[in-house]
């Protein structure tokens, strides 16, 4: 089974990151959460990484505000990272720049909900896995179908 480390900025971020964890199981993908700050404990984060470096397949890292989490995190792995940092409505969601704006050799993709996080994950995992790859090919066809349907509910009113 493809596993997914989610690495989260802190405690709060658990619901949301439950959320995410929900989502890769529709693709057949486990889950490991974990808690690491890049401002508080950068050694803490680096300790996680080396720890599953080689049994996970990408990192989705979850952290608001000024989230040096996902660009610190990236620049430790070659493994894909996935930003998903929880929008907010302080500072009119300015503080999403700090999820976008990355330096030099530094390349997160970022995503801002959870189900988004999940299927770019089981995107990336579905290139080497074929049953999590038929999965993301399944749901994208479930989701068209629910278009054409709404839509001919529509004109058959």
């Amino acid at each position: 089974m493809s596993r997914v480390l989610i690495l989260m900025g802190s405690k709060k971020d658990i619901t949301f990151c439950e959320n995410i964890k929900k989502e890769l199981a529709k693709f057949g993908i486990e889950a490991i959460l974990r808690i690491g700050s890049a401002h508080k404990v950068p050694l803490k984060v680096l300790e996680i990484l080396k720890e599953y470096e080689k049994e996970i397949d990408v990192i989705i890292t979850v952290a608001g505000k000024s989230n040096a989490l996902s660009g610190f995190v990236d620049a430790q792995t070659s493994k894909p990272v996935i930003a998903c940092p929880p929008y907010s409505e302080k500072f009119a969601g300015a503080d999403l720049f700090s999820s976008l704006r990355m330096p030099e050799g530094v390349a997160p993709m970022v995503v801002l909900e959870p189900e988004q996080a999940a299927l770019a994950a089981a995107k990336i995992v579905g290139v080497k896995d074929d049953e999590v790859r038929k999965k993301v090919e399944e749901y994208q066809i479930k989701l068209k179908e629910e278009i054409e349907k709404s839509d001919k509910e529509l004109l058959n009113g």
